[in-house]
């Protein structure tokens, strides 16, 4: 599955620039995020940790815990992304539930990723 092609026809995309930031570590978080052109570094403590393409996910934590974001994401070149609350979340996993597995996949990868960059 490829999430850039289930949002493909936004409709009010969020646009940025390089060097433009999406959100910063700590910030409230109410929303996730699918990358629909461009790229984002995702960093945390100042050291990027993945760079986000086409069809990723981000932010989505935000609609699991309600706790602040854990990363900054910045745009290394022009970026447009679907911005997905919890209500249109909710919807669309009800209309494709592919998606939600989607994004355990993609939590899943993370936290395996996370672990090979920690260990030792």
């Amino acid at each position: 599955m490829n999430p850039a092609e289930l949002f493909s026809h936004e409709t009010d995309p969020v646009k940025l620039a390089p060097g433009d930031t999406l959100f910063q570590a700590g910030d409230v978080a109410d929303s996730m995020y699918v990358v629909l052109e461009g790229a984002l570094d995702i960093s945390v403590g100042g050291k990027v940790v993945e760079q986000s393409k086409r069809g990723a996910i981000i932010g989505e934590m935000a609609l699991i815990d309600r706790s602040p974001r854990g990363a900054t994401v910045t745009a290394s070149e022009n970026c447009c992304l679907a911005r997905i609350d919890e209500r249109r979340f909710n919807r669309v996993i009800q209309q494709n539930p592919f998606f939600a597995l989607h994004v355990m996949k993609v939590l899943a990868d993370r936290i395996r990723h996370m672990n090979q960059l920690l260990a030792p």
